[in-house]
């Protein structure tokens, strides 16, 4: 919980202000997570302040809160893209995302519960950027994290706006964001480097070392191609429903069984499916 107020006083997210006549200010809460590795095994313990945006009114409070994000299927198409070129895909978090988007609007919270100043008790935070839960964060995350690589030469894609290109000299460097996380890959070793040093001192990212584990996926590069599976989502559903103990079968059914045609069934069209 001290670390979170840290990182709101090293960005510069907010000023403790007198509230404004007729301010009602978003009440503040906070969030427990365990963050989990690719095994599955806790390895941090996170504390979040989340601003409670569900009692912002659109048009006094915020205008527009639109973000793009990847779908599961770009991401895909860029993972077998990478495979066909023979690129090293890396991927990198950002520590406290939504804390580096500067807001627009003249939004006010309550102090953190827990943490009231002493001296102060009765007065508000105004916001100079937007934490989680406001409505208006991810597009001001996502308008300060582009603008970097845009300012840099990069160009954004027709279709997929959370898709980014390099070209340097015969050098090729793509990159696809998905709100706080980024993977990236690329022809060149050095440019790759140069754009992980570049994002890491911007936006406080931390770079994973590789790509192995992404929204659910888990993802295997090596010299024989690229492997997409989900172990960790099977063995979580295994666990949910008590059938971690239970024998595993190549074919979930009895092999037994004889299927005869339904002759008295309604006709399906096969080319539906």
């Amino acid at each position: 919980m001290h670390e979170e107020l840290e990182n709101f006083e090293r960005n510069h997210v907010w000023d403790l202000v007198e509230p404004p006549p007729n301010c009602c200010p978003i009440g503040t809460k906070w969030v427990f997570k365990n963050k989990q590795g690719e095994d599955g095994m806790v390895v941090r313990n996170k504390a979040r302040l989340v601003a409670q945006g569900f009692y912002q009114k659109e048009g006094i409070d915020y205008e527009e809160t639109f973000a793009p994000v990847a779908r599961l299927e770009a991401i895909r198409i860029l993972l077998a893209f990478a495979a066909s070129k023979g690129f090293k895909l890396q991927q990198m978090d950002v520590k406290s995302a939504f804390l580096n988007g500067f807001i627009e609007e003249e939004v006010y919270v309550r102090q953190p519960p827990g943490f009231e100043s002493a001296r102060f008790p009765d007065r508000v935070y105004k916001l100079r950027k937007a934490p989680y839960g406001p409505k208006q964060a991810p597009r001001a995350w996502y308008a300060r994290l582009k603008s970097f690589p845009l300012k840099s030469g990069f160009v954004m894609g027709s279709v997929d706006k959370t898709l980014l290109l390099l070209s340097r000299g015969g050098d090729t460097l793509i990159v696809q964001i998905y709100v706080d996380h980024i993977i990236f890959g690329g022809s060149s070793h050095a440019l790759v480097s140069s754009f992980a040093e570049q994002m890491s001192r911007k936006f406080e990212m931390s770079l994973m070392g590789g790509l192995q584990f992404f929204l659910g996926l888990q993802i295997k590069q090596g010299p024989e191609g690229t492997f997409v599976h989900q172990a960790k989502y099977t063995r979580d559903i295994l666990k949910k429903f008590e059938m971690g103990d239970s024998k595993p079968m190549t074919t979930p059914m009895s092999t037994n069984t004889a299927l005869d045609a339904d002759e008295d069934g309604e006709a399906v069209d096969q080319k539906e499916f």
